[in-house]
């Protein structure tokens, strides 16, 4: 619904890229009064987060989950539309021809005795897993996001975990998350990611993961959003478009890297961690729950594997299996690598590929992070703002918060109100 009360004589607002921070920066707007018109490349919204439906086959672009703990989902979503299916608080666990079930058994009992004998670490391992899901239960995101940085691989070293236990457990199961297999991803994202999973559910929307930006979409116009519209430069207040057409816009927001669109940032590029996801066809029937398997030799590809008829309803049997690590192989090697892999590590068999996905821009590579920008941080020029998780943290809780400081910037500079 988008039955908002618009100003009169207000100035033109573009917005370009309909991802998730676009089109909640669009959002903000429209529920104060402001008209937008967003221009997206692709013929689609939702920008990395998407998924290929056809034929009752739930094929998302990656292994994306949302954390339905995040702060900015209430505030976006109708989470009850969504119909998320929840995983369980855990993974099983391929070690040496032996499979392990471990996670959260103060939110799943059924994890207790499985996670004591499990042998991906020693019990004061596992003491420590829920020593820190204490602590971090009570660190709020603030202080998470200002407190000192390292690696995640030195501040689990430093809170005491074995060699063991990170490279059995946390280096697999956070390779899937950070997208790099070496936990050189900054500790304030660890903390944040944990406290997460301990205070709410991993999720995927029953229509799989692009449902989350087309209910976005759909609390907008139609007629404000453009796809198909990729847009070359942006000079002041003129945005001009691949095809040499041009508009204009007396404020605009960029939500998508802005490093090739602005002049003065041509030399800042965004660098990204990549990820190639494979859907396979499998006679195995799956684990009879939502779960993700996790391979801990060091010389296999795979890093992660679920099965999409453990999380949708009446699904085809489908395994959907990520490769971190890089490699040199083609589609064909990489297909049978995999199998193979599957085979050997889990005795899974798989069979045929359905789908790649080679996502070179899958989360961005960032060296320090904060939780969001703050609105007066969002201003590039006298027209222009930036907004995107690319600016904050890899998550779809930042790309929400930037796209809202975004337009609060934006609705600052209309009205001269001052932001706190």
């Amino acid at each position: 619904m988008y039955f908002y009360g618009m100003k009169e004589n207000q100035p033109s607002i573009a917005i370009i890229g309909a991802g998730v921070s676009g089109l909640t920066a669009a959002i903000t707007l429209q529920k104060a009064g402001y008209q937008t018109t967003i221009y997206e490349a692709n013929s689609f919204v939702g920008g990395r987060v998407h998924s290929d439906v056809s034929r009752s086959q739930i094929l998302d672009h990656g292994f994306q989950v949302m954390l339905d703990a995040y702060p900015a989902v209430q505030e976006f979503l109708d989470v009850e539309a969504l119909k998320l299916r929840k995983f369980v608080p855990g993974s099983i666990v391929f070690k040496d021809g032996k499979k392990y079930r471990l996670g959260d058994a103060s939110r799943n009992s059924s994890f207790l005795w499985s996670t004591i004998v499990a042998g991906v670490g020693s019990i004061k391992d596992k003491w420590l897993v829920f020593s820190l899901s204490r602590k971090l239960k009570q660190k709020s995101v603030q202080e998470i996001f200002s407190s000192p940085e390292v690696t995640t691989l030195a501040y689990l070293q430093d809170y005491g975990f074995s060699a063991k236990m990170i490279n059995s457990f946390f280096k697999p199961f956070y390779a899937g998350i950070f997208l790099e297999t070496e936990l050189a991803t900054s500790s304030r994202m660890f903390e944040f990611v944990f406290k997460m999973f301990t205070e709410g559910n991993a999720t995927i929307p029953a229509q799989g993961i692009k449902a989350i930006p087309e209910q976005l979409a759909a609390q907008l116009p139609k007629e404000s959003l453009i796809l198909g519209k990729n847009v070359s430069s942006i000079v002041g207040n003129e945005i001009t478009f691949e095809n040499g057409e041009k508009a204009t816009a007396d404020f605009t927001i960029i939500a998508t890297p802005a490093g090739k669109l602005v002049p003065n940032l041509a030399n800042q590029e965004q660098n990204w961690h990549q990820v190639t996801v494979l859907y396979l066809d499998t006679d195995h029937t799956g684990f009879d729950e939502a779960i993700i398997g996790l391979v801990t030799n060091e010389d296999s590809l795979i890093n992660n594997f679920h099965f999409l008829q453990d999380v949708f309803d009446d699904h085809k049997n489908i395994i959907s299996v990520s490769v971190v690590k890089k490699h040199t192989l083609n589609n064909e090697q990489l297909t049978e690598r995999v199998i193979k892999e599957l085979r050997e590590e889990t005795d899974i068999k798989a069979s045929s590929l359905i789908k790649m996905f080679h996502i070179n821009k899958a989360l961005p590579q960032l060296n320090s992070l904060n939780n969001c920008m703050h609105p007066t941080e969002t201003q590039l020029t006298e027209h222009v703002f930036l907004a995107g998780d690319h600016l904050s943290n890899g998550s779809l809780n930042a790309a929400m918060l930037n796209g809202k400081a975004a337009a609060q910037a934006v609705m600052s500079k209309i009205d001269g109100s001052v932001l706190l």
